[in-house]
């Protein structure tokens, strides 16, 4: 009885050692590297990296930092680390020049035509549009990086306000910018009507793309009943 217990459990424990064997010599190479991010969000990140991964693999993140540990078989590893260098990289610096220009049909006193008359978009504008006068408002250059919000204050009053998202694309070796834009306008609740508050009004909403350097006119924004306009210019530059 006892001689055929000591067989029986040889048995199993060669089976269990055959079967770590197995395991061992099935279970591939694996590589583990540390990387510090240091531009792109890590949760957007492992997002992407996570569909390069083997059903060995993981990434994990440390708490509070950059670090991503990545641990899969040698080539899928390399694949990781060649898109981090991809897109973990500086966001792209955007420099805006921007000008705000009144359109009216009828001359405004005290107001001159001279800085913008042989300005050619203001001549093209002039040929479009219904209004026969054209004047300067105000000027201002932003700079913007890539994929995020900026804003700068306009007008003769600061009471314009003007957003803008800029995204950089390259395409057959050219510079494009898409950009969302949003001007707004301060104005102040009359009496009666919460007085002293202050309302922004859309003026102009606009999703726009343009070649780093090129100006376009971005929208016309008609005011007081349609007798004026604003008129909203931007050029765009891709900044190295």
């Amino acid at each position: 009885m006892k001689k055929a217990f000591w067989i029986a459990a040889l048995v199993v424990l060669t089976f269990v050692l055959l079967g770590a064997g197995l395991g061992q010599e099935n279970k591939p190479k694996m590589r583990q590297e540390i990387v510090k991010l240091k531009y792109i969000d890590r949760e957007e990140i492992r997002i992407v990296l996570s569909t390069f991964l083997s059903p060995y693999g993981r990434i994990s993140p440390t708490e509070k930092s950059g670090l991503l540990t990545i641990s899969d078989i040698p080539e899928n590893v390399e694949k990781i680390l060649a898109v981090i260098r991809e897109i973990d990289v500086k966001p792209v610096d955007i420099q805006f020049t921007i000008q705000l220009v009144l359109a009216s049909t009828a001359e405004e006193p005290g107001k001159s035509e001279d800085q913008i008359k042989d300005d050619p978009l203001i001549k093209e504008l002039r040929s479009l549009l219904n209004f026969k006068f054209f004047y300067p408002l105000d000027s201002s250059f932003i700079r913007a990086l890539d994929r995020e919000y900026s804003e700068v204050t306009m007008g003769r009053e600061a009471e314009l306000l003007l957003d803008l998202r800029p995204k950089y694309i390259k395409e057959d070796k050219e510079d494009l910018i898409q950009v969302e834009a949003r001007l707004r306008k301060r104005e102040f609740m009359p009496k009666g009507q919460g007085a002293g508050e202050m309302e922004l009004i859309s003026l102009l909403t606009s999703n726009f793309t343009v070649r780093s350097g090129d100006k376009t006119v971005v929208g016309v924004s008609k005011l007081d009943g349609g007798d004026k306009g604003l008129i909203l210019i931007i050029t765009g530059k891709v900044v190295r």
